[in-house]
């Protein structure tokens, strides 16, 4: 039992390695599911299950729709700041 238990939480010392390629952001949606539920869980006022579930799954969208808008504008701010900028930066106008 002792062993059992110390590999247990052994195991929350070392991170999980997730890659970088696409089907790795498939990890991103029981993440989002998880805290959609939990937030409504929380903040909802009475337990029906259709209302529930109708803005569960709104905020799920939401949240979806937030991280994409994220991600595109940052990938957009990196694509300037390592393509563009240098190219504008070395051309000299004087």
């Amino acid at each position: 039992m002792t062993t059992l238990l110390i590999s247990l939480l052994g195991s929350f010392t070392t991170p999980m390695r997730i890659s970088t390629d696409p089907a790795s952001i498939l990890w991103l949606l029981p993440l989002v599911a998880t805290i959609a539920i939990v937030y409504k869980t929380t903040k909802v006022g009475s337990m029906r299950l259709w209302s529930f579930t109708r803005e569960t799954a709104a905020l799920f969208g939401s949240i979806l729709v937030f991280i994409v808008a994220a991600a595109l504008i940052l990938y957009g701010v990196a694509w300037i700041v390592t393509g563009q900028l240098p190219a504008l930066l070395d051309s000299s106008t004087f």
